[in-house]
């Protein structure tokens, strides 16, 4: 199938605020599509639906394939290394890449034994990066992925989506500030 989300009349709202109302968007394998907007517009909101860790309050929402969500948070406990925090997801997974190749690939090699609480804000983006390559799911949601990486980390993660993109996978990606990234098409929230 070559639709992999397809959202119809969504609408969500934040107390009495209306942020989106009559939605409908979809996804397809090879696409990217950009949210844009200014903070609380509800780019956040619309990706956690999508990724089905939060219900709108109307419209009709099917996803025809696995995911992976990278949020705000990097999910990383203080006490784990970029190594065990792969591998506990490997494991979870039941995956069986090779950890240190995705290591190697991110930039990782020489940090992949610090506790997280030791790391950068850019090698903590880089580890949960990480996760998107144990498990080879056609969904990437990802929620302002480009926070804290140099030019080096943005040059790294847009070519992981144009991998993913030109091998089926398809990315829905918020964007806050100008981020120079090719899509399909563009949301403004």
């Amino acid at each position: 199938m070559k639709i992999l989300v397809e959202a119809t009349k969504l609408a969500s709202m934040r107390g009495e605020q209306i942020l989106f109302m009559n939605l409908d968007i979809s996804l397809e394998r090879g696409e990217i599509v950009l949210l844009r907007g200014r903070n609380g517009s509800g780019k956040t909101t619309l990706l956690r639906q999508l990724a089905g860790l939060s219900q709108p309050q109307a419209g009709r929402l099917q996803r025809y394939g696995s995911q992976h969500w990278i949020g705000h948070n990097h999910g990383l406990k203080t006490h784990e290394t970029p190594r065990l925090h792969l591998r506990h997801w490997a494991n979870v997974w039941g995956s069986a890449c090779d950890i240190e190749q995705i290591l190697a690939r991110l930039n990782l090699k020489r940090p992949a034994d610090v506790p997280s609480r030791l790391l950068s804000a850019g090698q903590k983006r880089r580890t949960a990066i990480g996760r998107l390559l144990l498990e080879d799911r056609p969904i990437w949601l990802l929620d302002e992925p480009f926070n804290a990486l140099d030019t080096q980390g943005h040059d790294m993660l847009r070519d992981l989506i144009e991998a993913h993109v030109s091998a089926g996978g398809a990315v829905i990606a918020a964007l806050h500030g100008e981020i120079a990234m090719s899509a399909t098409r563009e949301i403004s929230l």
